[in-house]
């Protein structure tokens, strides 16, 4: 709702948005660790790599030169001219190929929508994840995570210290982004090293809900507090509640990737005079369709290199 209507909904002053973020950085964390403990390091970051690149590239080649030419189309522009002058498709696809978004427009484009001048604001979060991914490779080097546990629980009391001093403008580490993604992803981390010893029951879990809510409505930076109770829902979730079905395409990292220059498409394509639903449900429906074509066409053809 967000590319195409400007806002998006909120619980105190956070938005929904970034607390499905959050929950990705946990799983991610939780399962993460499962595969670093189970592989070499070399071959643990291997399979990183093979997860999160080839996806990264495919829609970042598709972002310049098919998105952002049509985007100018439907701009009024010729869709020869994303292709030279400042912010080009070729300075987006350099400037970005390492993860590390450095360029989010191309060439002025999309100059509407909730969020202009960003083709695909997804991709920001993978510099975050894959610097997650070398931290805990680095604790599996020094033995952390198999002889030292406790380390990561030392790590996340300090982590959640940091974000509580954030509260009153004080961040150490410079970057806001990097204490919460490896906060977040540390305790997922936790989640996984700890499983044996936290009980999985539903009375823990509505505390945890309570406390999460509570923490959402009264703090600017809710995971000072709710952080831990909020890593504990989302494990809690994974175990607990059912799965309909065992699906045969991995389509999650597809639609994070491909969502956003779907939505800011139908933004130039004038869907959003059709209200909130409509636009919501073709975004999700093309997004899957894109999701579907990632994962044949490229994550699962690069995942056998494993």
């Amino acid at each position: 709702m967000f590319l195409g209507f400007g806002h998006q909904p909120r619980i105190g002053v956070t938005e929904v948005g970034a607390l499905c973020v959050d929950a990705f950085f946990v799983l991610s964390g939780f399962l993460v660790t499962r595969s670093l403990l189970r592989l070499s390091v070399p071959r643990y970051l291997r399979h990183r790599a093979l997860r999160i690149l080839p996806g990264f590239w495919a829609v970042m080649l598709l972002s310049a030169f098919v998105v952002a030419p049509l985007m100018a189309v439907l701009a009024g522009r010729g869709a020869t001219t994303v292709f030279s002058g400042p912010d080009s498709s070729f300075g987006y696809l350099v400037q970005n190929s390492a993860l590390l978004m450095r360029q989010f427009g191309i060439s002025g484009l999309p100059g509407d929508g909730g969020n202009p001048d960003v083709i695909n604001g997804s991709l920001w979060t993978l510099f975050y994840e894959a610097v997650c991914y070398l931290l805990v490779a680095g604790l599996g080097v020094i033995g952390v995570l198999r002889r030292r546990p406790w380390v990561v629980l030392a790590l996340i009391v300090v982590l959640g210290g940091l974000t509580l001093a954030s509260e009153v403008g004080i961040n150490p580490l410079g970057s806001s982004y990097m204490l919460r993604f490896s906060f977040v992803f540390l305790l997922g981390a936790a989640g996984f090293l700890f499983a044996d010893r936290i009980p999985v029951n539903r009375w823990t879990a509505l505390a945890g809900l309570a406390v999460v809510v509570a923490s959402l409505l009264v703090m600017n930076d809710w995971r000072g507090v709710g952080g831990p109770a909020f890593a504990y829902l989302c494990l809690y979730a994974m175990v607990r509640l059912p799965a309909p079905w065992e699906p045969r395409w991995d389509l999650s990292y597809g639609m994070y990737v491909w969502h956003w220059p779907i939505a800011q498409l139908l933004v130039g394509f004038g869907v959003r005079q059709y209200t909130h639903v409509p636009f919501v449900l073709l975004t999700v429906a093309l997004a899957a369709g894109m999701a579907a074509l990632s994962w044949n066409l490229v994550e699962k053809p690069a995942m056998r290199f494993k």
